[in-house]
Order: C-alpha cells, then structure tokens, then sequence
C-alpha cells in the first residue's frame, strides 16, 4: 500500500522530484542523501506485502517493482523521468547538487585537472565504494538473510524480517528438515562467514587509513559514499560476526552516520508519515 507523496514541492517552472520509499529498503539511503544535498522533494511511501515483498502499486512506477525509485516530473513534458539503483541515483543528484560539497570528493589533484592517474585518494575511495556497497557487500548479507536464523541475530536497536523462505525455517516435512539445515551450515561455514569476516576486516582497515585521519571511509568529511554503505552495514549489526568489540571503527562509523543532523531529518519525515521507522534486512 502506498502513501500520498508528502514533503516539498518546487515552485513554478520547476521540477517536481518524488522519491519512491518503500520501508526496510535501500531507499532510506536516498532519503539521508536528499536531506544532506538540499533536494526539494516530495516523499511517497509503501508497505511491503505479509509475504515482506515490495507491494504491487511499485510496478506502476517502475516495471521491476523495487525500491528506491526516484521520478522527476518536468514541465513540459507528460512523461516522467524514472531513476532506479542507489548508486545512479545518488550519483545522478549528487552531480546537481552537489558541488560545493563535501559529497562528492575533488578528483584532481591540483595543478593537474585531465590527468590519468592524478586522483585524489578521496575520490578514488569515493567512486571505488559508491558501487562496493552494492557489488560486493550486499549480496552477502542478502545470502545472510536467505540462509536463516543461525547467522541472523536480531540486536537491541532492530527489527526482526526474516521471512518464511529462509532454508533453515523453509516449511519442509520434518524428515527433511536436518537436510536444509546440513545445506544452510555448510553455506555458512565455507562461503558466508569467511567472506563477511574478509569485508569487514577490509572495512575496519580502510576506516583506519582514511585520508587525513578522517572519521569517513574517503576522508574527513561526510560523502554519498558513506551513505551508500551505511545500510549494509546496519544489516550487519544484526547478524553474527559482526560486533563491536571485533570491530570498533565500523561501529563507530555507523552511530556517527545515525547523528547526523540529515539522517535525524530522514528518519523523522518517515515517523511523521508512518508514525514508525525501523531498519533491517
């Protein structure tokens, strides 16, 4: 079930931009986003379904049905324009809005603009990880989630979703139940857990060596990429492996993305509306 759009609107002549969110998505991320660039948009939001799918009313905005989407009305013309994946989208919005911030890295170092292999570390954290977060990261914490319950731990601040699909709660004869789980074990403990344990050891050492000992994975300053990162990593918190004991900078990392003022904004404009906001996989 969808929600009106609510939020802000562009004046006249303008382009009215409205931001699909469908809860316990990656589309929180374009939320934060939208708060920390000044983007004026309205914010349309859905329900997921019993089964905790994406509700039908999502195809009618996109053939996929997923979420995040962004659609962008202009005048003029009678067909929106659609935007789908995080990362195009954020890096769509971040090339209008933002320069002049510390959202998007300056590449070149100075005094050689054009020059291959002149980057900046930051900017070449920064695109590295605007495409990790999706590419490399999330897929496992998906498997996480279709596995099941062993490696799924739900932590003081979240929100249980595993669904009836997982193999080791899959609604099978009893008799074949220690099958799904002998499966789901051996996924674990020859393919799920050594390559989680690889990411966030990556991710505590790249935090560790951040350009001019910043707090931020690409330097001392909030960027898209940060926010790209940061809904894997709040998966993460809720499930084994990852502690933070075993690794304070991620840790750290996440709570100092949650006390931004932008995601503070984020998550209020989703209380307003749903009266609720919770976040997991």
């Amino acid at each position: 079930m969808a929600s009106p759009a609510h939020g802000e609107t562009t004046g006249p002549g303008q382009p009215k931009i409205i931001l699909h969110w469908l809860e316990v998505s990656r589309a929180h991320r374009i939320l934060f986003l939208f708060e920390e660039l000044g983007v004026p948009y309205e914010l349309k939001t859905y329900k997921r379904t019993k089964e905790r799918l994406a509700p039908p009313e999502l195809k009618d905005v996109h053939p996929l049905g997923k979420s995040p989407v962004v659609t962008i009305e202009t005048p003029g013309s009678t067909t929106p324009i659609v935007l789908a994946e995080s990362a195009a989208i954020a890096e769509y919005f971040c090339d209008y809005y933002g320069k002049g911030t510390s959202l998007v890295p300056s590449r070149y170092q100075e005094g050689k603009d054009g020059q291959i292999g002149a980057e900046t570390e930051s900017w070449l954290r920064y695109r590295m990880f605007m495409h990790y977060a999706e590419g490399s990261l999330m897929p496992f914490m998906v498997l996480s989630l279709i596995v099941g319950s062993e490696y799924f731990q739900v932590s003081r601040r979240r929100h249980q979703a595993l669904t009836k699909s997982a193999i080791r709660n899959a609604p099978v004869p009893f008799f074949i139940k220690p099958i799904t789980n002998s499966v789901a074990g051996k996924i674990e403990s020859s393919y799920l857990q050594r390559n989680m344990k690889s990411h966030y050891d990556f991710l505590e050492a790249q935090l560790a060596t951040s350009p001019d000992g910043g707090d931020y994975l690409c330097g001392k300053d909030i960027t898209a990429a940060d926010i790209m990162l940061l809904f894997p990593l709040e998966a993460g918190q809720t499930r084994s492996g990852f502690t933070q004991s075993q690794y304070p900078k991620i840790w750290a990392y996440v709570e100092r993305l949650h006390e931004r003022d932008a995601y503070k904004r984020a998550v209020a404009k989703v209380v307003e509306i749903e009266g609720e906001f919770k976040t997991t996989l």
